[in-house]
């Protein structure tokens, strides 16, 4: 009776230390942290749903700050209408001062409630984490640059430059409808800027939640997919044959799982790696050892333990999708997996399948790779009129915290604005935890104080951009 007591005293408890941490906020960040919450708990993702929703939430709060219609364009197609997203203007005094744009994308990876602790789509603020899908992914960004808005229209005078907004879908799903590729191809017009801001960049904190280091993205991999198949006559599962559909897919994943695509360095990840080979433990020392010979395979090895070191030291391919079979009574017919690959900048989508098929050797295999058309990212010019307010605001915010440009291991919609001829980079200022926060996984959680200090830069860095006073 004792632990039901206890137990059912810290569960009435944990309401009033959160409403003891709403207390404590300035009143803008709580009217931020509004915002956020209400990003966080409209469901976003592909399955039930809705940008469109979540970008007329955001369209709501601009105007009741001030926007006109004529500031906001909202968009979708036909075919996708829970889709959408929006463009906002906030016009600036001086029409030839320029544009900045800040971007992001409203959707986010799916989330069953079963697996989850909490619900996924309930924000939980808790022992110093706000909890939710969504929450590190990247609605925290999207709330700052929505803030960000309202606040600098609720300013007394106009910035210098035209600041905009897009907040878009479709960035998680290939082959999904996506917005920002929507908006590049059909209203180029409403997203032209100098340059972008959005994901990819932020900070790093070691397990004890020690800031390491600041990065800027500028460059980022390949996102593609490939689609293992195996095919069999199949028949009763009373007359097993030698040759199985599904043993034989099990045999060519075991080999991707085995291959490690050659190490690459660039400038970028150099320069990135620079501060993680400093660390006294085995795989930073490791790659210590590949920064001075690439071709180290003991160092690699050891190197590779580190996911954050691994997804960038060269491209990588992982299963993430099976199916398989059609009865539990009959040998499979066909067996298919999806393998995701993260491809290294100057390799291409065909050069990594034919990679894969030699790997796999097996011409029983088939090797498709869907929705292979998207265009490769431009890497953005590490410009010093971009980089320098960056790095001096860093230099207030976290004294002594290197700032670094780096290669995001993912794939962001920046990849969609080479088309329009404009760089995006992906900003610093929101510092991470060392697992990525379980963001596309379990218990996606933010660190509050990473987020409102995050905010604060980011709001110190788009006034520097824009000229605001």
């Amino acid at each position: 009776m004792k632990a039901a007591g206890l137990a059912l005293g810290l569960a009435l408890l944990a309401p009033l230390a959160a409403k003891a941490d709403e207390a404590a906020l300035r009143p803008d960040q709580a009217a931020f942290r509004a915002i956020y919450k209400e990003l966080v708990e409209t469901n976003t993702s592909l399955s039930v749903g809705s940008c469109t929703e979540a970008a007329h939430k955001m369209g709501a709060r601009l105007k009741a700050a001030g926007f006109a219609d004529d500031d906001i364009t909202y968009f979708a197609v036909p075919e996708h209408p829970k889709d959408g997203g929006l463009v906002a203007v906030l016009k600036g005094s001086d029409p030839k001062a320029g544009s900045v744009l800040l971007l992001g994308h409203l959707d986010v990876v799916e989330a069953k409630r079963e697996d989850w602790t909490r619900d996924p789509f309930v924000m939980v603020e808790e022992d110093g984490f706000f909890y939710g899908r969504g929450t590190a992914d990247m609605k925290g960004m999207d709330a700052v640059w929505v803030d960000t808005m309202i606040r600098l229209k609720q300013a007394k005078s106009p910035p210098k430059k035209t600041l905009k907004l897009a907040l878009t879908c479709g960035e998680e799903t290939s082959g999904a409808f996506n917005g920002a590729e929507w908006l590049g191809k059909n209203r180029p017009d409403l997203v032209k800027a100098d340059f972008g801001l959005t994901e990819g960049g932020g900070g790093r904190l070691d397990a004890a939640g020690n800031r390491e280091a600041l990065s800027v993205q500028a460059g980022q991999k390949i996102y593609q997919d490939y689609i293992l198949t195996a095919t069999n006559p199949g028949g009763h599962s009373s007359r097993p044959r030698p040759d199985n559909a599904i043993y034989e897919l099990a045999d060519a994943l075991q080999k991707i799982r085995a291959y490690v695509f050659p190490i690459k360095l660039t400038d970028t990840t150099r320069a990135a790696f620079a501060p993680r080979a400093e660390q006294d433990d085995p795989a930073g020392q490791a790659l210590k050892r590949l920064l001075v010979d690439p071709a180290d395979a003991e160092a690699a090895k050891v190197a590779m333990t580190d996911p954050g070191i691994n997804s960038v030291l060269h491209t990588n391919c992982v299963a993430t999708l099976l199916s398989a079979g059609h009865a539990p009574n009959a040998l499979p017919q066909r067996a298919t997996a999806n393998v995701n690959c993260r491809i290294f900048p100057g390799e291409t989508p065909e050069g990594v399948r034919q990679v894969l098929a030699k790997v796999i050797d097996d011409p029983k295999i088939t090797i498709d790779a869907p929705h292979s058309d998207k265009p490769i990212a431009v890497n953005p010019p590490m410009d010093p009129k971009i980089i320098g307010p960056m790095t001096t605001l860093a230099a207030k915010y976290w004294p002594g915290v290197p700032l670094v440009p780096s290669m995001s291991a993912g794939a962001t919609d920046a990849v969609y604005f080479g088309v329009v001829g404009m760089p995006i980079y992906g900003v610093p200022g929101i510092f991470g935890e060392p697992d990525g926060n379980g963001a596309h996984g379990l218990n996606e959680r933010m660190r509050a104080r990473s987020l409102y200090e995050g905010r604060d830069y980011l709001f110190d860095l788009v006034k520097t951009y824009v000229g605001a006073k």
